[in-house]
């Protein structure tokens, strides 16, 4: 009985709710048509007239303290609503219509269950790093020859800046040299060549190294103890002449792959050598570094070079194998190709494998990893997913969930739902990025936009909930929610790395409350009809009849036709109901 009685109370209210949403204005109309029937019950006409008359016998004085008082309270409310604003990042009457008025209407509050992970945003929000603005090798940089230079070819812009080329050439520097590359001669020539500015003198000097390799010289190594037989060698080629070429020279990603194979088999024997003798001094262990760098380097190309040709398979075995092979190396990032590739073949279980593995507290997190999250999530949801069903019924635990994750991922880079929402155009992304700035959100739109196009109602998800996280967070710079504060740095650096003609993306700012700017509105023109009533109280009086009398002309016609259409009898006969 009690549960028949709680289903018949649910029905109700749900047809009061439908009834609310939908027959407002027939609402509307039945009460003025009820007012209009019972004017003369109610006298009515008499009040106008008393209250019409009453009005008429006020002085100018009177209209001031008005429009006066009502500026004065105006204002004290604004600056409340201001003060509450600055304080909770929200309007103090916006928000108590939310939390009273929109259950009523069958809404749901979400930031209830937002709020309820405050907690855990606050033990980071002191962990703001030295080098927030640490910039970051892209993990998914494209080729120089083959892409960058064809790009400005066709267009005549230049889509890296000096900065983002200096900071390259520093990694190759680190990554492609050790202090021993004098004892080689091509190894010496490349540790300039990296220097070098002019590409064209970094392609001479490339293939310079790989001429000198050609010659044959005699290793005074016998074969035999006590022999006279000597072995005849070639010296080693140099790999990294060829890493050079194939990024700058290659003007296609299949030449680029060609001299990537061959400075693998040059790559692999150098770093077999050194890994042999890498405990017979500190020289050796820098050998065997860069050789491992170099090693790894190629291998990642390769595998992008695969994944660029369309054999997507290879490519994540190539990947899988690398990262099994050297574990240590989390530098490079190479789970993020991973899961890109990973994307491609719409294998989400392998990806959320991955992300288990990767998607920790602990470790820098990235634009890929959150979106990547929160794509997934919303890809449980998205393809049912509707706003108004939403806001009738509320919110499941699997769509919040991957509302949830929406915020967490917007949060950490707001730039990227932009890029996503094709509400801002896309350029090459940089070879180098800035965590939670606008080149990481460039570098992950670029490649990711197919992926969330893919999935059927993941972008509309997005559109539809991203822009509340700005509501949870209004001050982002001073305290973060999950993530510690947004860097202040980020514009100044993205600006550094991103071409001159792009428009660089910036926070988003919180905007004013709409009930600021009404009581704002309301405060200055209560204040305007104050003083002009003061200055002018005749021609304010003439105003104010001619304002309410062109108010009151469409009632008056509207009646005037209903009387006319209606018969007199029944309309004698309503108006004494």
């Amino acid at each position: 009985m009690a549960e028949a009685a709680t289903g018949f109370l649910e029905l109700l209210k749900s047809c009061i709710v439908w009834s609310w949403t939908y027959l407002w204005t027939v609402w509307f109309f039945i009460v003025l048509f009820l007012v209009y029937i019972l004017r003369v019950p109610l006298k009515i006409n008499d009040n106008l007239s008393t209250v019409s008359m009453f009005l008429n016998t006020l002085t100018p004085k009177f209209y001031v303290a008005l429009t006066g008082t009502s500026s004065l309270i105006s204002g004290l409310i604004l600056i409340f609503e201001w003060w509450y604003f600055r304080k909770y990042g929200t309007s103090f009457i916006e928000q108590v219509s939310v939390s009273h008025l929109r259950p009523l209407l069958g809404g749901v509050d979400n930031n209830s269950s937002n709020n309820s992970n405050s907690s855990n945003g606050d033990s980071d929000s002191n962990r703001q790093s030295v080098s927030e603005c640490k910039v970051w090798r892209n993990p998914l940089n494209l080729f120089r020859g083959a892409e960058y230079n064809r790009y400005t070819w066709v267009t005549g812009r230049e889509p890296l800046t000096y900065y983002d080329m200096n900071l390259s050439a520093q990694d190759h520097q680190t990554f492609f040299t050790c202090d021993s590359d004098h004892l080689r001669p091509a190894d010496a020539i490349m540790q300039k060549a990296w220097r070098e500015r002019n590409p064209q003198a970094r392609i001479s000097a490339a293939h310079e190294a790989l001429e000198i390799n050609e010659i044959r010289s005699r290793v005074e190594v016998p074969l035999i103890a006590s022999s006279t037989i000597w072995e005849i060698k070639l010296l080693p080629k140099c790999a990294t002449a060829y890493i050079l070429l194939a990024e700058e020279e290659a003007t296609t990603i299949a030449e680029a792959e060609k001299l990537f194979k061959q400075a693998l088999k040059a790559g692999d024997g150098c770093y077999r050598r050194s890994q042999q003798l890498q405990h017979h001094g500190s020289q050796y262990e820098a050998q065997h570094r860069r050789d491992t760098n170099v090693l790894v380097y190629i291998k990642r190309r390769l595998a992008m070079c695969a994944r660029r040709l369309g054999r997507t398979r290879e490519a994540v075995k190539m990947m899988r194998d690398l990262m099994k092979e050297f574990p240590l190396l989390s530098m490079f990032n190479i789970h993020e190709n991973l899961l890109e590739a990973l994307l491609e073949l719409q294998a989400y279980a392998d990806v959320q494998a991955v992300l288990a593995k990767y998607d920790d507290i602990s470790l820098p997190k990235s634009a890929t990893i959150c979106y990547t999250a929160a794509l997934l999530k919303a890809r449980a949801v998205s393809d049912k997913f509707s706003p108004e069903a939403a806001s009738r019924r509320g919110l499941s635990t699997a769509e919040m969930n991957a509302v949830e994750a929406i915020h967490r991922a917007v949060e950490f880079n707001p730039h990227v739902p932009k890029y996503l929402l094709e509400m801002k155009s896309l350029i090459l992304p940089p070879e180098h990025i800035l965590k939670r700035g606008d080149s990481e959100a460039i570098a992950y739109a670029f490649f990711h936009l197919a992926h969330w196009k893919r999935v059927e109602g993941a972008l509309n998800l997005l559109h539809c909930t991203w822009e509340g996280t700005f509501r949870m967070i209004p001050y982002p710079l001073e305290k973060g929610h999950l993530f510690y504060p947004y860097p202040i740095c980020t514009e100044t650096a993205d600006r550094e790395l991103l071409p001159s003609f792009h428009e660089v993306s910036v926070y988003p700012k919180k905007e004013l409350p709409f009930f600021i700017l009404f009581t704002a509105g309301l405060c200055s023109f209560t204040a305007m009809l104050a003083l002009l009533t003061h200055q002018f109280p005749e021609l304010m009086g003439v105003f104010a009849k001619a304002f309410l009398s062109t108010l009151f002309a469409p009632l008056n016609f509207v009646m005037e036709k209903v009387e006319s259409i209606l018969p007199s009898s029944l309309w004698h006969q309503l108006t004494r109901i």
